[in-house]
């Protein structure tokens, strides 16, 4: 009635086994024995209130056990385990007997003896996961739902009828009718009745009639609503006239009402009857009204007035309204702020501030070198108390303190760079500061271990300032480019699974990709131009080294004039075999006087000339 919290429950394994659904206990339903000890006996008083109290919860988790929380004692009474190893999507009490109902992503549909915490029976509900069950009214049948919609019957675990279902996922299956409205026939518990049924991202809640025969398996009738239906309660019809009302909330925060007999086949989609939306009152400052989400709704007992959760999941509101008009649209206005403001009070507050003495220096958590600011000490506010010799003095804390204060300045690491690890830390405070000095600093590193260590070190959220910084650069002197390409590499390697994640990827990268682009395409016209280029160059430098070859003096050293008959010229001849050999010596001589050459022209002729020839031929 207040919208207070009455009862918080944390499972102790909720970090790795989040609850997924639960269900309430049917009010009668006896509790587990519970695992410590004899349980003591209860007082008549006792027993009487906890039949009416509903008290047990079963809570399915994603890992797939089930736990069954007491409310009243605010303990776990017992856990069902070894029934599923897959997400539990759905769990449902059968209402007489103690027995519970649960389905997973594991394809199966578990039944469970809740006295003994044992599977009772256990069997394949579908070929993909089975989402959502419900039991029948007199018990005896149980709808399960993956995408397609079956009926089993629980006494022989076989399925009694299919339906064609949705195409996504069933998120809801309920029972609109208890009996059936052709009465003629005698009722089987079953034969007549219909259900109804929703989906995830359907915006139609579709309703099925059983029949006698197994030929219609497609819905009689639909609902539709804005969006997709997120909670849907619905008031059965119990006698043959009395319409059903249906009130479905959906994804957008909307709440739609319908109210129809069901009576056979009806072709078109059913509109709401009335769409309630809650607002703000938009007085105070801010004159336009903001919507307020409606988180859920049900019908109270009489059937007539709702009640109405909405605002904020962590703190909602429950308001019970009741409904008597004829509109189509209802906007209820509520100022959520006034409810929602918490009350801080100042007297409670159990931070206390510490007292300071002046001449304390402060030690921080943090980068080293960046050391806080020293406070000077208030002079002579406090004597120094010294219980040495005169004379002698002693180091006061701070100063031993400021000695320790290492100047990181002048400490440098081999090489004079920082070393890989405080590598990523330096990139990344660059990117944050925006400092040109470090980022230069870093991003001039021509080592590719140190490249692919920083990369594979730095944290995710600076992988996208570091594209922008490079892609920046890239933009400058190709010689820094060359550089950056290889961080570039570096970062899509490491880092490609999670740029495939961001959805705003493409105008991220987008002038990097330009960028790229627009190199590649002068790529084949520059690789011509550098292959004229060589040819020409290597052309030029072939012709230079002709030039440099020093010039053959062409002038003869010797010339042979032949004046005398053919007659002398045969006996000079053969004196010249002759005297060849005992003339060598002089002959050398005489060749080495350029100046006197008509000596002995007659004598070496041939025997000298022909070599000197042949080389200057050559």
């Amino acid at each position: 009635a207040g919208s207070r919290l009455q009862h918080e429950y944390v499972p102790s394994a909720h970090l790795s086994a989040a609850c997924t659904c639960l269900a309430w206990a049917p009010a009668g339903a006896r509790q587990p024995p519970s695992k410590d000890g004899p349980q003591r006996k209860k007082r008549k008083s006792e027993v009487g209130e906890v039949d009416k109290q509903l008290d047990i919860l079963a809570i399915g988790t994603a890992v797939g056990s089930i736990l069954l929380y007491s409310t009243v004692k605010g303990e776990l009474q017992s856990k069902l385990d070894g029934g599923h190893d897959s997400r539990v999507n759905c769990v449902r009490w059968h209402q007489d007997s103690c027995c519970l109902y649960s389905c997973s992503d594991d394809k199966h549909i578990v039944e469970w003896n809740t006295q003994t915490c044992k599977v009772k029976c256990k069997w394949k509900g579908d070929n993909s996961s089975v989402t959502c069950l419900c039991i029948s009214p007199d018990g005896k049948m149980l709808l399960s739902a993956g995408r397609t919609i079956k009926l089993w019957d629980l006494e022989t675990k076989e399925v009694y009828r299919h339906f064609t279902g949705h195409a996504t996922s069933v998120s809801s299956l309920m029972f609109t009718t208890v009996k059936p409205t052709n009465e003629s026939k005698p009722f089987d518990g079953i034969t007549g009745l219909y259900f109804l049924s929703g989906a995830i991202h359907d915006r139609l809640l579709s309703v099925w009639y059983i029949r006698s025969d197994r030929k219609e398996k497609n819905a009689v009738m639909s609902f539709t609503v804005s969006d997709e239906p997120t909670f849907v309660d619905l008031t059965v019809s119990e006698v043959k006239e009395e319409p059903v009302k249906l009130a479905v909330v959906c994804r957008d925060g909307q709440l739609h009402l319908f109210e129809h007999i069901l009576n056979g086949y009806c072709k078109k989609p059913l509109t709401s009857n009335c769409t309630i939306q809650i607002a703000t009152p938009g007085n105070d400052g801010d004159s336009t009204p903001k919507p307020v989400p409606i988180l859920a709704a049900a019908f109270c007992t009489d059937k007539q007035s709702l009640l109405l959760v909405y605002g904020n999941a962590l703190q909602p509101i429950i308001e019970k309204v009741s409904l008597n008009t004829s509109e189509p649209h209802i906007c209820l206005v509520r100022d959520i702020q006034k409810v929602l403001s918490l009350k801080t009070d100042a007297a409670v507050t159990k931070v206390k501030t510490p007292v300071v003495n002046s001449d304390a220096k402060v030690l921080v958590p943090g980068i080293p070198g960046h050391s806080t600011a020293v406070k000077t000490p208030a002079l002579g506010k406090e004597k120094k108390k010294n219980k040495r010799k005169p004379g002698e003095t002693e180091e006061s804390i701070e100063e031993r303190l400021g000695a320790l204060d290492i100047d990181v300045s002048k400490v440098k690491t081999p090489g004079g760079l920082p070393q890989t690890d405080s590598f990523a830390v330096l990139l990344v405070q660059g990117l944050e500061s925006n400092d040109a000095e470090i980022l230069n600093k870093v991003l001039n590193t021509r080592k590719e271990n140190i490249v692919k260590n920083t990369v594979a070190r730095m944290p995710i959220h600076a992988v996208i300032p570091l594209l922008h910084e490079l892609t920046k650069r890239l933009q400058g002197n190709p010689y820094s480019a060359s550089l950056m390409v290889r961080w570039l590499k570096s970062v899509f390697t490491l880092h490609a699974s999670y740029l495939s994640t961001l959805p705003d990827l493409i105008p991220q990268l987008g002038m990097l990709y330009q960028l790229m682009e627009s190199r590649v395409k002068t790529l084949q016209k520059l690789s011509r131009l550098h292959g004229r280029l060589f040819i020409l160059v290597t052309q030029v430098a072939a012709s230079q080294t002709v030039q440099e070859v020093p010039e053959v003096n062409q002038t003869a050293k010797l010339v042979y004039e032949d004046d005398s008959s053919e007659e002398e010229g045969s006996d000079d001849e053969m004196i010249a075999d002759k005297d060849s050999d005992e003339n060598w010596d002089e002959d050398e001589e005489e060749q080495s006087d350029e100046q006197d050459m008509t000596v002995e022209k007659e004598i070496n002729g041939d025997s000298d000339l022909e070599p000197e020839n042949e080389s200057e031929e050559e």
